[in-house]
């Protein structure tokens, strides 16, 4: 019955985090509410991120970066593609694209409010 699950990020500066969702990684706002706006969506290839607007950003583990804890894992249907999109774009990499162990080809996106986003595919579906 579930038909999908959207996260919601919280931000201190929710026009800039959708600049760069749009400019970066190809989102496109979808909505926005409240006057001002405190509430959003961004969406590409018809999946969704809600955005929050908090007056506090969030406080991250400490070793958040060097374990890579991650705030979502993205699978895509062409990685290379989408790394290749994302490079051209000068989006900032905290990982490369590789093949890793666990049969996945991924890389890790740091965005603009210190998130970890992992793209990630089947690595036997890599072309």
């Amino acid at each position: 019955m579930i038909s999908a699950i959207v996260p919601q990020f919280f931000t201190t500066d929710l026009a800039r985090t959708l600049v760069y969702y749009d400019a970066k990684l190809g989102f496109e706002t979808q909505f926005k509410y409240g006057q001002p706006p405190y509430f959003a969506g961004a969406i590409r290839d018809q999946r969704s991120i809600f955005f929050r607007l908090v007056d506090e950003a969030p406080s991250f583990a400490p070793n958040k970066y060097e374990c890579e804890l991650l705030d979502a894992y993205i699978i895509v249907g062409d990685v290379a593609l989408l790394f290749a999109e994302y490079r051209q774009r000068g989006v900032a990499f905290h990982r490369e694209l590789a093949a890793m162990p666990w049969d996945f080809t991924e890389f890790v996106v740091k965005d603009i409010d210190g998130r970890l986003l992992c793209f990630g595919q089947f690595s036997e579906d890599v072309k």
